[in-house]
């Protein structure tokens, strides 16, 4: 469930929300939200972080997360990169996980890399891409047996 949505700042040096943060428990499985490789995992400013380079110039970006892959590591979407943990993120008021994405030094809202269908107003969940969805047994096929478009 989305805690806080993306709220980019008017300027690089304005306040603002650079991601989303999303509900998930003390040690709670990260999991990669799109193929890429890792490029970054360590402590920014005290806060463990692990960051996914995409492809076409994208990162995503993970926190507080404790690395379970080594940099350089290549993911498919959906596999484990760390866990929830660490730290409380300070502007989250229970356990998050802040997710970001950036192209260059610009910061996108991340829930974009969603399927449309999953995009919609009110609380957010971020469920499998495929297999059976709560109350009912449809499939949405994974992006691969999805028709262009």
């Amino acid at each position: 469930m989305v805690l806080r949505a993306f709220d980019p700042p008017a300027s690089p040096w304005a306040a603002g929300h650079r991601g989303v943060d999303l509900r998930a428990g003390p040690g709670a499985a990260v999991r990669a939200a799109a193929p890429g490789e890792v490029a970054f995992t360590g402590a920014v400013a005290g806060v463990p972080v692990v960051v996914i380079a995409l492809p076409g110039g994208l990162r995503t970006t993970y926190e507080p997360v404790r690395a379970e892959l080594p940099v350089g590591t290549p993911v498919a979407a959906g596999r484990r990169v760390g866990a929830l943990g660490g730290v409380r993120l300070p502007h989250c008021a229970e356990s998050c996980l802040h997710w970001g994405l950036l192209r260059g030094d610009v910061y996108l809202d991340p829930l974009s890399l969603l399927p449309p269908g999953l995009r919609r107003s009110g609380p957010s969940r971020l469920l499998p891409l495929s297999g059976p969805l709560p109350g009912g047994p449809a499939v949405i096929p994974a992006a691969r047996d999805r028709p262009a478009g």
